[in-house]
């Protein structure tokens, strides 16, 4: 059998599109984990004493990206599947293909920008890979019209074409994580009920949330998540703004991927304590996180992390006009997160915010304690209750050397209970 499909690989290669289809969609059975003939797909990428080299068949696969719907569609699944092997993860993430990557995601009309988000998704689980990305510059030709997107150079393939009229202009090198940002955005925006041709932007892009994720798990992600930047990407002369800023409202969206991704984005720039005061401020307050000098409206993320966890119960009066005005009154249809796992990822924020005394301060003044009361009541599951129990330790504890040790013991549990959930490798 698996000579039969060693045979096929060559026709990869084969000037007939019908023929590449067949040939990629009867190997890529073959490149999930634990598939029997999976070797054949990694098989002199390298390891021992030799030096990495990039085989036939892997090179085949990223230029069958840029092929018509079909063939694409299955080469990026194959991708997908195979991108959890350290020995391909240097070949994914090296620049011309990485640019591509990402070019792709940034296209507007791009039909399977889905997929590559994935596929970026997987890759960023490793770390060089992330560095690649925080520092890649991507070619982009700005448009005239606020209408029609700017166009990334390096995204054209079967599957996307450039632009009619061509856009003109000189392409600029702009940095794709900010790019990238903006994209996600977006795709939140999408009916996914409605016609993929009508729609403004092609793909959903929910797989960007575990590629945030993943690039904040790194000090050097999480500065960048915290550190002010243009709005546009595109206009340097736009007013600051921190990234982490366009991305928190989303802990409450209907996609459990998107969601639990900003999440724990959310929950890795914690991590960070001098950013304690710009994450939670309002965005009525200019705030500078150290040692930059730069200032930026508050990210005002306490309702964002709040909300999850909030349910219709009713409040005093008193106790209401403590909270976040996007927690007051609720509904009573208002659900908690169903995602138990999501639950502690805003608990566990919550309990890093709380190891400076000015966020200690900050969410006891602002009714945290009000809701996670609430949530403690309702609560099923014996980890979530106990991070809780933690948390009302130190909002309701009096300020003192034991409640810095218990500070110091609380972000180690947090460090320690974290499962890297948005570090997993999905296969389709």
């Amino acid at each position: 059998m698996e000579d039969q499909l060693k045979e096929l690989i060559p026709f990869l290669r084969d000037k007939n599109p019908q023929v590449r289809q067949i040939a990629l969609s009867n190997l890529l059975g073959q490149t999930p984990e634990g598939s029997p003939h999976r070797s054949i797909f990694l098989r002199g990428l390298g390891g021992g004493l030799q030096k990495p080299k990039e085989t036939d068949i892997v090179r085949d696969l990223k230029l069958l990206c840029r092929d018509q719907l079909a063939v694409a569609h299955d080469a990026f699944r194959a991708l997908v599947n195979l991108s959890d092997s350290p020995l391909l993860v240097p070949f994914l993430s090296e620049p011309a293909f990485l640019t591509f990557l990402v070019s792709y995601i940034l296209n507007a009309d791009s039909i399977l920008a889905d997929l590559a988000s994935m596929l970026l998704s997987n890759l960023t689980a490793s770390s060089s890979p992330c560095a690649a990305l925080l520092a890649l510059k991507v070619p982009i030709i700005p448009t005239p019209s606020s209408s029609s997107p700017p166009f990334p150079t390096q995204s054209r393939s079967g599957t996307c074409s450039a632009p009619v009229p061509y856009p003109s202009g000189e392409p600029q090198d702009i940095f794709a994580l900010p790019l990238l940002i903006d994209a996600f955005v977006q795709g939140a925006s999408i009916d996914p009920s409605g016609d993929i041709s009508s729609r403004k932007r092609k793909g959903e892009l929910h797989f960007l949330a575990s590629v945030f994720a993943n690039i904040s798990s790194s000090p050097a992600g999480r500065t960048f998540f915290v550190t002010p930047r243009p709005t546009d990407p595109l206009n340097t002369n736009s007013t600051n703004e921190y990234p982490l800023a366009k991305i928190v409202a989303f802990t409450e969206h209907k996609d459990t991927i998107r969601r639990g991704g900003v999440a724990s984005t959310l929950k890795n720039c914690a991590f960070h304590a001098q950013a304690h005061r710009a994450i939670l401020s309002p965005d009525t307050e200019a705030v500078v996180v150290p040692p930059s000098t730069v200032s930026a409206p508050g990210i005002d993320a306490l309702p964002c992390i709040l909300l999850p966890l909030a349910g219709s119960e009713e409040l005093d009066l008193e106790d209401q006009e403590k909270l976040p005005s996007a927690l007051q009154f609720l509904p009573p249809t208002k659900k908690r997160e169903a995602d138990s796992a999501l639950r502690l990822m805003h608990v566990e924020t919550l309990l890093l915010l709380c190891t400076t005394r000015w966020g200690r301060d900050y969410l006891r003044d602002h009714g945290v304690y009000e809701i996670i009361r609430g949530a403690h009541m309702e609560e099923t599951v014996d980890k979530v209750s106990e991070h809780i129990e933690r948390l009302v330790q130190l909002l309701k504890g009096e300020e003192g050397v034991e409640t810095a040790d218990r500070c110091d013991v609380a972000r180690a549990e947090v460090q320690e209970d974290d499962d890297d959930e948005d570090s997993r490798i999905e296969e389709v």
